[in-house]
Formats: C-alpha cells, structure tokens, sequence
C-alpha cells in the first residue's frame, strides 16, 4: 500500500507541476487553480459490527491531496486524495487498516459573512461525496470493502504571500454503507465507519492570486 500510495502522490505532483506550468502563463489576474497537501492526524469511530476490536484515539498520518478549480472568486470545486492510517487500542486485538479515499467536492469562502477576518485569513467550507477504500492489514487483509462517502469540512486559511497559504482543516467523513455490509459475512476486524480527521498543509496558487485561500 505504502509503495503505490507514493507512486499516486509522485504522480500527482508531477501533473500539478505541469498545470501550474501552463497556468503561471495562461493566467495572471485571479485564483483559478490550486494545489493543497495536507498531513495531521485521524479519528475512526467504532460501529456496532467491530465489538472487541477498538481504535486508538488518534492515529497518524492523514494525508491528502488536491486540486482546485475556483469558478468565482468564492465558490470553486476540487478532486481531492486522502489516506488514512489507523491502529488498534493497547486493550484491542492487534489490527491495523489503510483507509484511501476519493471525492469530489463543493467550495464555498464565506468569509465574507464574518467581519473580524482580516484580510489576509479566509474561512472556507467544503463538502461533496466521494469513494472510500478499506483495506484491513495482516491477517485481516482479505476483507476488504469500498465504498460511497460523504465528506463535510472547514478549513481556516492564512495568506503567507499572492501565491501561498498555510490552512488548519477539519473534516468529517461518513460511510454510506448499511449494516449488512457483507454478504457473506466475513470473520475479525473490517471497517465501513466514519473518521474525523484534523490536520495542516499549504494551499500553492497555480495562476495569479491576490491572496492565495
């Protein structure tokens, strides 16, 4: 997993690179498109279908990686990445899951509806469904599960420059799978549960911006 996740992430960079290449000369006036890596840490929550087999509170890293396309100077969309690494709690039977994901997002700088802001710092609301992919490791490996999501965050951004920003994110991601999730049924740990995840990165301006966000 470790292994193809860096090929995705080398493969991702090498794209953006190439877009922000054609972008810093096609536009130099607005915010079009950007580029966001996040990294912090994750939260999953126990269901009802993984008695005995309980997560650690925090659990790092979460990694995510975007693409940003903003339609207006507030409202955009954006393909975003993200992994998740989770483990068992000391008191747990011993497991471990990779939790990857895809979607496609809504959004939204409402900052101007909160007037303290300063003028460099943004808050901006993003929200859209998405493709989940758990892959239990060791000797759990087999059940395997994917699917649908919904995502919902909040991220606080703070212009360094015309083309940078660092951002705080927080985002909640809930599994659209129900309870009869395997058929047939499948022995030990497997995951289909929601996570929260908290966590920093930078967002880069790949066409000119007042204050990248």
């Amino acid at each position: 997993m470790t292994s193809k996740f860096l090929y995705f992430a080398l493969k991702f960079v090498l794209v953006a690179i190439s877009i922000m290449t054609f972008s810093t000369y096609a536009q130099n006036s607005t915010s079009t498109w950007k580029m966001q890596i996040g990294l912090g840490i994750n939260h999953f929550m126990d269901s009802d279908q993984n008695q005995g087999y309980e997560f650690k509170g925090s659990n790092f890293p979460s990694i995510n990686l975007g693409l940003q396309y903003m339609f207006k100077r507030n409202f955009g969309a954006k393909l975003d990445f993200g992994y998740n690494r989770a483990s068992s709690a000391s008191h747990s039977p011993e497991f471990k899951v990779n939790y990857s994901r895809v979607n496609a997002q809504g959004v939204y700088d409402f900052s101007k509806f909160v007037g303290v802001l300063p003028e460099r710092l943004r808050a901006v609301a993003h929200a859209g469904p998405g493709l989940t992919f758990s892959n239990p490791l060791g000797q759990f490996r087999e059940n395997k599960y994917t699917f649908l999501n919904i995502l919902a965050g909040l991220e606080l951004h703070y212009g360094i420059s015309s083309a940078l920003s660092v951002y705080g994110d927080v985002s909640y991601i809930m599994g659209l799978s129900g309870a009869d999730k395997y058929n047939p049924e499948m022995d030990g740990f497997s995951f289909n549960g929601n996570i929260l995840t908290v966590g920093v990165g930078i967002s880069v301006s790949l066409s000119g911006c007042m204050y990248c966000k």
